[in-house]
């Protein structure tokens, strides 16, 4: 995931520069991984074939960004005609780091009870999120913590890696839901919160409004709370966004996803 964010100091009319931003949160760390891929064209084979045999090693070889960046158009269609090949053949067993246990813990069920009851969604749940048990659990600093996701639990988008759900006319956003979001976050006792959201190209501001009053609420309970706001792209709209920045969070940020020559294949057309 490429991230843009950018750090508020005071009131702006529209983001314009970017800088790192450090906080005690944990990161994750992709673990090292090259992948080899041999090609033969087998000429003594009436019909031309061609056989492909990919082998897959993890080691701490290191890898070269340029080549995650290259042009996709000459590289051979994936096994079986699935699409652009990227690299990994879908036959090769997964390593298992990308195994995760099922969350369960006395933590992580008070988080999704408090969830529940005040009906709020989170990304860690409709984005499917195999980590959800470590952060809700409270992770190694024992404090759990959600990112809670504002505007309801359906996107007007469709892009294709995302499993939340996806319609062109969504729910209306609950009116309760800024304050019930400023009580579940204050009674966790957290000191830092990520709020994101889906798209929602329905309404008139993509929803500004709607995450500029729920970080409102929030710093209203606990004024001392830092803010993260990971958004969507209003399509465009800095009147929107201007909205959203001055509503008093602390963080401004958003996800590209993917790098360039990936846009296409796996976002939504609209997608900025």
């Amino acid at each position: 995931m490429m991230m843009m964010i950018q750090q508020l100091k005071s009131p702006i009319s529209f983001p314009t520069n970017t800088s790192p931003l450090s906080h005690n949160r944990t990161l994750c760390n992709n673990p090292p991984f090259s992948i080899k891929c041999n090609s033969t064209n087998n000429n003594n084979n009436n019909n031309n074939s061609v056989s492909s045999t990919t082998n897959t090693k993890f080691d701490n070889d290191p890898i070269n960004p340029s080549s995650l960046l290259s042009s996709s158009s000459n590289l051979p269609p994936y096994p079986g005609g699935m699409g652009p090949f990227t690299g990994r053949d879908p036959t090769v067993k997964k390593p298992g780091w990308l195994r995760q246990k099922a969350p369960q813990g006395d933590k992580y069920q008070e988080v999704k009870d408090s969830l529940s009851r005040l009906k709020l969604n989170t990304v860690c749940e409709e984005a499917q999120c195999p980590n959800i048990g470590e952060c809700w659990n409270g992770g190694g600093d024992g404090i759990a913590t959600a990112t809670i996701m504002v505007l309801g639990d359906t996107c007007t988008r469709g892009c294709r890696f995302c499993a939340v759900k996806t319609s062109k006319n969504p729910a209306p956003p609950d009116p309760m839901e800024p304050q019930n979001t400023a009580e579940a976050v204050v009674s966790w006792g957290v000191d830092y919160i990520v709020l994101t959201s889906v798209d929602r190209d329905d309404l008139p501001d993509g929803g500004s409004g709607h995450f500029a009053e729920t970080v409102r609420a929030m710093k209203n309970k606990k004024p001392e709370i830092m803010v993260e706001c990971l958004t969507s792209d209003f399509r465009g709209d800095l009147d929107a966004v201007s909205l959203l920045t001055n509503s008093g969070l602390d963080v401004f940020a958003h996800n590209i996803e993917t790098v360039k020559r990936l846009q296409r294949i796996v976002r939504d057309p609209r997608a900025g």
